[in-house]
C-alpha cells in the first residue's frame, strides 16, 4: 500500500513529459510526395517550417518549450530532412500547398504558421493561394521579402549557386556556420551541415532561384489579414519596411540586434518569449 502514493506522485511528475512526447510521422501530398513532420503536445496548433535546406529539428528549442502547452508540428519541407526528394515541385507555391495539405491532413483549427528564411515567402504564397480563414496568425522569421526582383541580388547569388555545385561541402559548411553570431557546439554544426547536404545540389540551386525570382510578394502580403509577427535582424530591415508598408498595424516588428540569421537559436529565450507574447495576443 505504501508504494501506491509514490507511484501516483511519480505519474503526476512525469505527466508533462509524457504529454510532450515527440512523434515522427509522414503524410503523402496530392502529387505523391511523402512529407515528414514531428508532432508533440496538445493545445492550439503551431506549425514550424525551416528555411533553405534545413531540417525540422532545427526548431528543437521551440519544440521543447512550446509543446508544454501547445500542439507543435515541425515539418521537413519537400526535398529536405526526411521528406522525399523529388526532381520537381520546388516553387514557393507548391511548397505552400504542401503545408496547406498538412494542415488539412491533421485537421488543424486556426494554426499559427511559423516560417523562417525562405519559408517566409512560402507563407506569403500560402495566404495568396488559400486565404487566411483557417489561420490564427503568421510568424515570419528573418526572411527576404522584396517588392520586386533585384538584379544585383541575382548577380550575387549566381556566384554562390555556382560554388554550391562545385564544392557542396565547402558551401554547406560556410552557410551553416554563417547563420549564427553566437558560438554553437561543433557536433551541432556538423549535424546541421550533414542535414543541409542531404538536399541534392541541383535542387538546392533551384530553390534559391525560385525563392528570389518571385515578382509579386506584395500581392500575397496584402492578403495576410491575420496578425503577423516579423522577427528579424538588421540585414532584413528592408523586409520589415515592406511588411509595415503593406500591413500597417496588423504586423508586429521585433528586431534582434546582435543575433544571426538563425536568431531563434542564437537567442532562444528572447525568441520564445516574443512568440509566446504573440500567441497570447491572438483571439482564442
Amino acid at each position: 500500500m505504501r508504494a501506491a502514493p509514490a507511484a501516483i506522485l511519480l505519474c503526476i511528475l512525469l505527466a508533462p513529459s509524457v504529454m510532450a512526447q515527440t512523434k515522427s510521422e509522414f503524410f503523402k501530398t496530392s502529387d505523391g510526395i511523402r512529407i515528414h513532420y514531428v508532432e508533440a503536445g496538445i493545445g492550439r496548433p503551431i506549425v514550424f517550417i525551416p528555411g533553405w535546406t534545413m531540417p525540422a529539428w532545427i526548431w528543437q528549442k521551440q519544440i521543447d518549450e512550446f509543446s508544454k502547452k501547445y500542439h507543435v508540428i515541425a515539418v521537413d519541407p519537400r526535398s529536405q530532412g526526411e521528406s522525399d526528394k523529388p526532381s520537381y515541385g520546388h516553387l514557393p507555391e507548391t511548397r505552400a500547398r504542401d503545408y496547406k495539405e498538412l494542415v488539412d491532413h491533421l485537421s488543424l483549427k486556426q494554426p499559427v504558421l511559423v516560417g523562417w528564411s525562405m519559408a517566409c515567402g512560402e507563407l506569403v504564397k500560402y495566404a495568396e493561394q488559400f486565404g487566411t480563414e483557417n489561420v490564427g496568425g503568421f510568424v515570419l522569421v528573418d526572411g527576404f521579402l522584396l517588392d520586386k526582383p533585384s538584379p544585383e541580388l541575382f548577380a550575387a547569388l549566381s556566384g554562390w549557386m555556382n560554388q554550391l555545385q562545385q564544392d557542396r561541402q565547402k558551401q554547406a559548411d560556410a552557410f551553416v556556420r554563417g547563420m549564427y553570431k553566437k558560438p554553437q557546439a561543433e557536433n551541432y554544426y556538423k549535424r546541421l551541415i550533414e542535414a543541409s547536404m542531404q538536399v541534392p545540389a541541383d535542387t538546392a540551386v533551384v530553390l534559391i532561384y525560385n525563392g528570389f525570382a518571385v515578382k509579386d510578394f506584395p500581392i500575397g502580403i496584402a492578403k495576410m489579414n491575420r496578425p503577423v509577427l516579423f522577427a528579424y535582424q538588421a540585414e532584413t530591415q528592408q523586409s520589415a519596411d515592406l511588411l509595415k508598408s503593406k500591413l500597417s498595424d496588423k504586423v508586429r516588428l521585433e528586431r534582434f540586434d546582435g543575433d544571426g540569421h538563425a536568431l531563434f537559436i542564437d537567442d532562444p529565450e528572447k525568441f520564445n518569449r516574443v512568440l509566446e507574447e504573440f500567441l497570447q495576443s491572438l483571439p482564442k
